[in-house]
């Protein structure tokens, strides 16, 4: 593992305003990819806030990874996205109170949990081969995922149970799920997984749906 004295990574976009956007990284940690993925809503025009849920620790294997998400502390990430959130917000170039949120695997989970707690004021949800099975009663955002065809950490049978559930809190969802891919498809720094192909059109997709609900 090494070492990211960081605490978060922020992005702007060219005007220095737009609506905000918290990015939760994947069990690698806030690694490149997420800091280049955040660059990039900057420039289509959203402020891209990525918080450091691990402190620092960046993983390079999946055995690294598991020990990052088998040693951390729960209650601190939670605290952690109200934090940002609160920072995100608190930014003046940020041009709307409510937030959309981005999450990658591990923090497809974390995404969907702070987009149930209604303190949180999540308009647009969107997720990476990641899902989680909160209470979506109280949730106010309107939901799209990217799932992998072949993908032994997110079956098809736990993507439909997210989808139903959503469908019955009454929450507007469109999930994909992209033919040829396998967990990680999205993360250009993982070349045993990498789809430029299925990428570029969760990249494409993942954009209109952020400009339906945060016009830029």
């Amino acid at each position: 593992m090494t070492e990211n004295p960081q605490n978060s990574f922020l992005a702007l976009p060219p005007s220095g305003r737009g609506p905000g956007i918290l990015v939760l990284h994947a069990w690698w940690g806030l690694n490149d990819f997420v800091k280049e993925f955040c660059r990039r809503l900057a420039e289509a025009g959203y402020v891209a806030l990525a918080p450091d849920l691990f402190q620092g620790k960046i993983a390079a294997t999946v055995v690294e990874a598991e020990q990052l998400v088998s040693t951390a502390d729960n209650q601190r990430i939670a605290a952690d996205l109200f934090a940002a959130a609160e920072r995100l917000r608190g930014l003046p170039g940020v041009t709307d109170e409510a937030l959309g949120v981005i999450g990658f695997s591990f923090g497809a989970y974390w995404a969907l949990w702070f987009s149930a707690q209604p303190s949180a004021a999540i308009r647009a949800v969107t997720v990476f081969y990641g899902t989680g099975h909160d209470e979506f009663a109280q949730s106010q955002a309107a939901y799209l995922g990217h799932f992998a065809e072949s993908d032994p950490f997110e079956p098809a049978a736990s993507v439909a149970e997210l989808e139903e559930m959503l469908r019955r809190a009454n929450r507007p969802v469109t999930f994909h799920t992209y033919a040829g891919t396998g967990h990680w498809f999205f993360e250009s720094d993982r070349p045993e997984a990498y789809q430029p192909q299925a990428a570029r059109l969760a990249w494409e997709r993942t954009l209109a749906f952020l400009k339906e609900q945060f016009p830029v």
